[in-house]
């Protein structure tokens, strides 16, 4: 199982970036799949979450309305457009896949994730 998060780099506060999480080794379908981020001397947050078959979705209220999550079976891969981008979004950002299939919440809380890409860092600064 490997998760690998790209598409990181710096941006201007307002502007966009896509981030893409890209899955091997087990079907994406059959799990939640989270994208979490850490800024310097902060603990790591969920902030968004796609559930297994792609049903549901959850964003934390610091990002609900700018970020949207996807996932693309047939490519393997989950993505988070970012919109309206702010300086607070500055963080490491990772995604990780749940630790068993099926679950039937929207959410993707970090202790049931048990595989995690390497981080992508962002940067919004003007």
């Amino acid at each position: 199982v490997q998760l690998q998060a790209s598409g990181g780099g710096s941006v201007q506060p307002g502007g966009s970036m896509r981030l893409s999480c890209a899955a091997s080794g087990f079907t994406l379908d059959y799990y939640n799949i989270g994208w979490f981020r850490q800024a310097p001397g902060k603990e790591r947050e969920e902030i968004s979450c796609i559930s297994n078959r792609g049903r549901n979705t959850y964003y934390a209220h610091s990002v609900k309305d700018r970020f949207t999550i996807s996932r693309d079976n047939a490519k393997n891969t989950v993505y988070l457009q970012m919109n309206g981008l702010k300086p607070e979004d500055t963080a490491v950002y990772y995604c990780a896949r749940a630790s068993r299939a099926f679950v039937s919440s929207n959410r993707c809380p970090p202790g049931d994730m048990n595989y995690w890409g390497k981080g992508t860092l962002v940067t919004v600064s003007s």
